[in-house]
């Protein structure tokens, strides 16, 4: 798919790293498969320089790898960096909840109660591209309820990657009600402002995500 805009600009290059990262992430490249920065360019009608640009934040990202003679190569996630992402996950997500509880404003709880009306809705009607949308919406207004850019920053960043496996959880039989529950169970400790049980709530959910 063209990417709009021939000229490089630090946007640009963002968007086209964006791309790429799905394409990867989603199976679209293979691990192990070679990523030819000419035929990128041209598939993205976009100058080689973006692209050039993009294909370096994937290597610090660990995407992809620079092997001599070989070029750039498709490296991907592995399992072990699902389970270390939810490990690392479950600390910030717990620090998020602690901060959001000492500063969280009030409008964004009333917001954290919206989405779960709507997850409610859509988990009726068994609409799991919606309800997925819409977990995420909820934890990011956790996020940004900590009033912290920095923490917001972070978890907005693994947010990407989690959001892929939590795709394939909420597709497990009867995945979607538990979800509710436990979204509706951390939106009460929230309003309650009881960090402890806000924080095992929240553990709890990604403990479950992580098996399924």
């Amino acid at each position: 798919m063209p990417i709009e805009g021939k000229h490089f600009s630090p946007s640009l290059s963002t968007t086209v790293f964006e791309k790429i990262r799905d394409d990867i992430l989603n199976n679209r490249y293979k691990n192990g498969e070679k990523i030819i920065e000419a035929k990128i360019a041209t598939e993205l009608s976009v100058s080689r320089t973006p692209v050039r640009e993009a294909l370096k934040q994937l290597e610090l990202e660990g995407l992809i790898e620079c092997i001599p003679n070989r070029g750039m190569i498709v490296k991907g996630i592995s399992y072990q960096d699902v389970e270390d992402i939810y490990i690392i996950r479950e600390v910030l997500e717990n620090l998020a909840i602690q901060w959001a509880i000492a500063r969280m404003p009030d409008e964004h709880l009333k917001r954290l109660e919206e989405i779960h009306d709507l997850m409610e809705f859509y988990a009726f009607k068994n609409d799991d591209s919606r309800f997925l949308e819409l977990s995420t919406q909820f934890h990011e207004v956790i996020y940004s309820g900590t009033q912290s850019r920095f923490l917001q920053q972070i978890l907005t960043d693994y947010q990407f990657y989690v959001k892929l496996s939590r795709g394939v959880s909420i597709k497990s039989s009867g995945r979607m009600k538990e979800a509710l529950e436990e979204y509706g169970k951390i939106l009460s400790c929230l309003q309650n402002k009881d960090e402890v049980c806000a924080c095992n709530a929240m553990t709890q959910h990604i403990k479950n995500v992580r098996h399924h």
